[in-house]
């Protein structure tokens, strides 16, 4: 049986975080960062059976063309992350009465929609992309015990060799977009390799006030090429859902709007109904 402290629950007997059980979890699953996107999603479905609001975990379930679908806002970065795919994981393979891991495992088919900045100045603002593949420079998966595949541990075997980081910065890592949503969710979109990072500013090759500890990081970022895929975007969270979710036994997809040109440095204020349209390709494909 899993500990009290370990399996952390709310006093309804839901995740602790994400206020879900597996009654109200569907197998198809939508992540976004901002709580306040989940509202776009309800007017598109035809019914919500579902919903919670914890910090800034809003989860919504209910059907769209008649499918079972979960929307749930994250948060950002790859810590959010780590509790929103252990608590998924949870809901769906734990009985959080009994406290023991099912027998039967149930698959979860998680797609991320989110917004990312573009290091390639022909991939600009409004553009969708599809991560085929993630370069996690934030370290998280390293703190699980994990085998890559033999193309993803050649994929960051040459990142290291490509990229000059310093030795106090966290082992990079190499995860791949689930094929079968990549074919079916990411059908007629770029696809690119992408990187996750830790932060916003100095992690993205942001300068403010206080310099980056690395000047060229966004140009060693965006030469970096593999299986005929360059290195296209920066977000914060992909690299964490692709990793523990292949450790989890999901399926796994990230689509982002790129409202951030940085070779250009354009950014799109306004990308609203953008935005509705990728949900709706999205869901489109995911659900059918």
């Amino acid at each position: 049986m899993i500990k009290d402290s370990e399996l952390v629950l709310s006093p309804d007997g839901t995740l602790y975080h994400i206020h879900l059980t597996a009654d109200t979890l569907a197998d198809n699953v939508v992540l976004v960062g901002d709580p306040g996107r989940v509202e776009m999603f309800k007017p598109m479905m035809d019914a919500i059976t579902y919903e919670s609001y914890n910090r800034e975990m809003h989860a919504v379930t209910g059907t769209y063309h008649g499918s079972p679908l979960t929307v749930l806002s994250t948060g950002m970065g790859c810590d959010n992350i780590d509790i929103v795919m252990s608590e998924l994981d949870a809901a769906a393979n734990i009985d959080l009465q009994s406290r023991q891991p099912r027998q039967e495992h149930r698959s979860l088919r998680i797609v991320r929609i989110g917004t990312c900045g573009s290091l390639q100045a022909e991939v600009g603002v409004g553009s969708l992309v599809a991560s085929r593949y993630v370069v996690g420079l934030d370290g998280l998966l390293n703190y699980y015990a994990h085998e890559a595949s033999q193309l993803e541990e050649g994929m960051a075997q040459a990142f290291a060799g490509h990229v000059r980081f310093p030795g106090n910065w966290a082992k990079p890592y190499c995860a791949s977009a689930s094929k079968e949503l990549f074919d079916r969710v990411g059908e007629g979109m770029a696809p690119v390799i992408t990187a996750t990072a830790p932060g916003f500013y100095a992690p993205q090759g942001r300068h403010l006030r206080i310099a980056p500890a690395v000047a060229d990081l966004n140009e060693q970022l965006s030469s970096f090429a593999w299986d005929g895929l360059k290195l296209v975007n920066l977000e914060m969270e992909t690299s964490a859902i692709y990793g523990l979710s292949s450790v989890m036994g999901h399926q796994a997809l990230t689509v982002c709007l790129v409202i951030a040109n940085r070779p250009t440095g354009t950014f799109l204020n306004d990308y609203h109904d953008q935005m509705r349209g990728a949900i709706t390709r999205v869901l489109d494909a995911l659900c059918r």
